[in-house]
């Protein structure tokens, strides 16, 4: 006799969440990775820009590359730090006009930057309130940020022509400021022009970035302030100050770097060759690369002032990130 033995159909149990979690995990990650794979070519191409220029001049520094050397500048010969003691000696002629060049920048940065930063709040704070024709204003003080450099610096260069320029006219025959029209574009007072252009294109992006601070801060906090009896300095020192110090940080920031690195404006003022009260860092690396046509030099020089820039952005945002840590403690 044969015994059939029938075996009963076991039920699959569902997945658990653990099974269900694994199998959505490749989604996720393909979800999770897909803005970062969008941005890997933008990413690529900005390091190769940036890096491969970077790393070329900082290998021109190290060699003594002159106009000889200039159709095949891999053999030009190696001088290890030659470059960098001849720029750093300030008892030389090399060193002694890039020390005077960095003094002049430096000068010229502070009170660029402060001026900036001075005109654009205080233009942000009058127009903080509503009023008929604040749009039209608004849009007026973004016309010197909006206009392309070049058109920009061209006119001025025109309105401080010594003989027929705007400014003369105004200065001297007008207000009769002056015994004579003053040289704006020689000289000494070249630094004084070279500021104000800066000033007149760089005011509206710190009115922009203050104009933006302000609408984060809560209307409440001024009409209590109102009610308790604070004026209108006292609110700024103790409402729209702090406030704004988050804003001013990177404001400041951006302004120094952007002013101390800027080459297009003394260039378009002055040409190639700008005068002592106005060489900054970035017309003399010019000149010493390109008219004097020693790049090793001028490369050499480019990588001081681009140490010096890391160490005064490093310790900025090393202070300001302490004074924000003491603050919120």
């Amino acid at each position: 006799m044969t015994t059939h033995t029938l075996e009963e159909p076991v039920a699959k149990s569902p997945p658990g969440p653990a099974a269900s979690t694994a199998r959505r995990r490749p989604g996720r990650i393909r979800r999770a990775g897909l803005p970062y794979l969008l941005l890997l070519p933008a990413l690529v191409l900005e390091l190769l820009v940036h890096l491969v220029p970077m790393v070329i001049g900082i290998a021109m520094s190290f060699k003594e590359l002159t106009q000889f050397y200039i159709r095949d500048w891999g053999t030009a010969p190696w001088t290890g730090l030659g470059n960098y003691r001849l720029s750093v000696d300030f008892h030389a002629p090399v060193g002694e006009a890039l020390l005077h060049s960095f003094l002049v920048t430096v000068g010229f940065t502070l009170l660029s930057v402060a001026l900036c930063w001075l005109i654009g709040t205080a233009a942000a704070l009058f127009l903080q309130d509503a009023f008929r024709g604040r749009g039209l204003l608004r849009a007026l003080f973004l016309v010197p940020y909006a206009l392309p450099v070049y058109a920009a610096v061209i006119t001025w260069v025109f309105m401080f022509q010594h003989d027929n320029g705007l400014v003369n006219h105004v200065l001297h025959d007008q207000l009769h400021i002056g015994a004579e029209p003053a040289f704006w574009l020689i000289g000494g007072n070249s630094f004084y022009a070279l500021l104000t252009v800066s000033v007149w294109k760089g005011w509206p992006f710190a009115f922009l970035m203050v104009t933006a601070g302000l609408q984060n801060i809560p209307g409440e906090l001024y009409e209590a302030a109102a009610l308790d009896g604070a004026g209108m300095w006292q609110r700024i020192r103790r409402i729209t100050l702090p406030s704004l110090r988050p804003v001013n940080q990177v404001l400041v920031l951006v302004l120094f770097l952007w002013t101390f690195n800027d080459f297009n404006t003394p260039y378009v003022l002055f040409g190639r060759s700008a005068p002592d009260a106005a060489d900054l860092v970035s017309v003399h690396i010019y000149q010493a690369s390109f008219v004097a046509w020693n790049f090793g030099t001028g490369s050499a020089m480019s990588v001081l002032l681009l140490l010096f820039l890391l160490v005064v952005t490093g310790g900025y945002l090393l202070v300001t990130s302490r004074e924000r840590r003491t603050s919120d403690g």
